[in-house]
């Protein structure tokens, strides 16, 4: 069920999507209320779990790792334990970003960052062919990073 949000915390969100590291009072001012108010609303959205972290967005370049790779994973069995497994195996490998279990041919699409197309075709060993339940995968290497983020429309 999703949290009940009034426009100041919505507003609130907004700009804390842009730059978590506004000084209360600076946030307070934008959508008029006091910097304890806003402290109170931050802290009852993280506690609901609306805002879920407060992270540093890396450029995976400058840390070597540049190449971004979308996977899409079919299985060959879709019983609810095995599902959770790849579901585990997959959250657990840090090469991964972000993965989603979906509808259509695929069953799994993954966001991978790696450096080099070495260190990518060892996770394939390790997690698609070394995985008796994964029956393809299809690799799409991205050649340009033209918008990326999380931001969620407020």
């Amino acid at each position: 069920m999703p949290a009940q949000l009034d426009a100041f915390d919505r507003k609130i969100l907004d700009i804390l999507q842009r730059d978590n590291t506004m000084p209360q009072r600076t946030i307070g001012e934008a959508v008029n209320l006091s910097a304890p108010a806003v402290q109170r609303r931050i802290k009852r959205m993280t506690e609901e779990g609306v805002i879920r972290a407060n992270v540093a967005v890396i450029d995976p370049a400058a840390v070597g790792q540049a190449i971004t790779i979308f996977v899409e994973v079919e299985v060959i069995s879709e019983t609810a334990e095995q599902i959770e497994q790849a579901k585990r195996e997959f959250a657990a490998a840090p090469e991964i970003q972000q993965c989603y279990y979906v509808t259509g041919e695929a069953d799994f699409v993954l966001v991978i960052i790696v450096s080099s197309m070495a260190d990518y075709e060892a996770l394939t060993r390790r997690l698609f062919f070394g995985n008796n339940n994964v029956k393809r995968f299809r690799t799409f290497v991205a050649m340009d990073r033209i918008k990326v983020g999380l931001s969620v429309p407020i």
